[in-house]
């Protein structure tokens, strides 16, 4: 059985120490929520350690589904929908991005044409992140895709609502800290 605490809950009563068990306790890794809300999430922002960086302008590879389908990622099953864009990076990781959030995100690279599968760019927008110490789980906006990440992987916060889980190689290679 898994019992979510709300958000802030835990981090507030260990930070104060004013967690009382009446009973075995069981502790669950952290639960992260995307929301559809710009900008960047109060649960990021206010993360101990959480740092600045910018992404790096890399090329990928990308395709359109044509159909609703599952994408198998280290970090878990994420639900593609019609249209969305399937990124392939450089490590042969493959991740989502909504149709509405991809154009903000990658520029086609000739010969491919905009919304058309192809080879694209990143841009360089900015993004917050944590280090994360232990497990932690994020729960994308679609309300049923759920990731998982490991000690030493990052938490995400890509500034239009989405979060995501990075490992630490790829992190490194794909952004820039800032501040």
């Amino acid at each position: 059985m898994r019992c979510e605490i709300p958000r802030g809950t835990l981090e507030r009563c260990l930070k104060n120490k004013t967690l009382l068990a009446r009973g075995p306790l069981l502790m669950t890794q952290p639960l992260f929520h995307s929301s559809t809300r710009r900008g960047f999430s109060t649960e990021v922002s206010t993360y101990p350690g959480r740092i600045l960086a910018r992404k790096r302008a890399l090329e990928v590879n990308v395709h359109f589904a044509l159909q609703p389908s599952a994408i198998h990622t280290r970090e878990g099953t994420v639900q593609a929908h019609e249209g969305d864009a399937i990124v392939t990076g450089a490590a042969g990781e493959q991740w989502r991005v909504s149709r509405a959030h991809f154009p903000q995100k990658y520029r086609a690279l000739a010969p491919t044409v905009d919304g058309r599968d192809g080879r694209y760019v990143s841009l360089t927008n900015s993004i917050m992140a944590v280090p994360m110490t232990g497990a932690f789980e994020v729960l994308l906006s679609d309300g049923v895709s759920r990731l998982r990440g490991q000690p030493g992987d990052w938490l995400v916060d890509y500034g239009d609502g989405s979060l995501g889980i990075v490992a630490a190689a790829i992190f490194s290679a794909t952004y820039e800290i800032v501040g």
